[in-house]
């Protein structure tokens, strides 16, 4: 399976979360990608939408390789592993942590006006457009958590079965199409993968929230 864009992987997803309807879940996606399928999802739901914020944390000089990631009210997801292959230390990127935390900030005031939704003992449809190697969304999951979430679950159109059984603890459900064995980055299942900007986003949530 293939998906024409963020929309189409919303709507595939939708239809494996049903079960949800009636049920008063929150869906929040992951900016900027995970937002577009979100929407679809809370749509289909007739419920709220919002976002929760986490950033990669990447090696120096390497960017890409994620080393941990930090995400609101101060959580910090750290690979110790990674890092001491690399030769590093957390203190060692205290720079980059900062500057990801004011990035946090910043979109946090562009994107969540307002109060966040009130996510203690509900079901929280946490959505993001795919996972590679899942830094971002285990921050987002214990965000969630520290916000007193009930019931989480977890709702990506496709990644690799390596990085889904890493989450799986971490989450009561993990709703995922597309496994493949093969998989080298989301943006390969996609037709169109461009990227989302961020008034886009700021428009899905005014829309839906």
């Amino acid at each position: 399976m293939r998906f024409r864009d963020r929309t189409d992987a919303g709507r595939v997803l939708a239809t494996h979360l049903a079960h949800l309807r009636g049920a008063d879940p929150v869906v929040v996606g992951l900016p900027r990608g995970g937002v577009p399928v979100a929407a679809e999802i809370a749509d289909a739901l007739e419920t709220d939408l919002d976002v929760v914020l986490v950033r990669k944390v990447g090696a120096p000089h390497r960017e890409e390789l994620a080393v941990g990631a930090v995400g609101e009210d101060g959580v910090t997801v750290r690979n110790d592993a990674l890092l001491r292959d690399l030769g590093l230390d957390w203190a060692d990127l205290a720079e980059q942590v900062a500057r990801e935390r004011a990035e946090i900030r910043r979109r946090a005031g562009i994107l969540r006006p307002g109060p966040r939704p009130d996510l203690a003992d509900r079901t929280v449809v946490l959505v993001d457009d795919g996972i590679a190697t899942g830094a971002s969304v285990i921050a987002a999951l214990k965000v969630l958590r520290h916000l007193g979430a009930g019931r989480v679950v977890l709702a990506v159109p496709v990644a690799p079965p390596d990085s889904l059984r890493t989450l799986a603890p971490l989450a009561d459900e993990i709703v995922c199409p597309v496994r493949p064995g093969d998989f080298a980055s989301v943006g390969e299942w996609y037709d169109d993968f461009t990227q989302v900007p961020e008034e886009q986003v700021r428009k899905l949530l005014e829309c839906l929230r």
